[in-house]
């Protein structure tokens, strides 16, 4: 994506509460909240080339009772098409921040997409501060231009 800010047009709020169970007693030990809102870039953007660029901001809460640390992603970026592009990596826009209980973080990045229409979804790999391993997972959001969805 170019370098720069982008301009946050409209904005699409999507919520997702996510729960790693390892049994039903331990189900808010590793409890991850995710919260995230897409907008389109059109400084960014050349619809005659097939190119729509959107930013999408992250908030990442620890709502368990364990700290832990966001190793890496893995997302999947769905056009209107049907095209997936697999995105994996470590950390978040170069961290890997280390939540303790109630503690929050927030980054925005953004995505490129071939149609003006596509979805997001994925997961966070974690490790928390007791040594278990566990994924948070992000429920699908939407990318849309203005007025294209209802």
């Amino acid at each position: 994506m170019p370098a720069g800010p982008p301009v946050a047009r409209e904005r699409l709020a999507i919520r997702a509460k996510i729960v790693c169970n390892s049994g039903m007693a331990e189900s808010k030990k590793y409890e991850i909240t995710v919260t995230a809102r897409a907008s389109f870039v059109p400084e960014q953007s050349e619809e005659a080339q097939s190119r729509y660029v959107f930013a999408y901001t992250i908030e990442i809460a620890n709502t368990g009772t364990v700290a832990a640390q966001l190793i890496s992603r893995h997302w999947l970026i769905t056009d209107a098409a049907e095209h997936v592009q697999e995105v994996k990596g470590l950390g978040v826009v170069g961290e890997q921040p280390f939540l303790k209980p109630g503690e929050r973080f927030e980054y925005t990045s953004g995505a490129a997409i071939a149609t003006a229409v596509g979805t997001m979804r994925g997961t966070y790999q974690m490790v928390a501060e007791d040594g278990t391993r566990f994924d948070a997972e992000i429920a699908p959001f939407t990318l849309s231009i203005p007025r294209t969805l209802h």
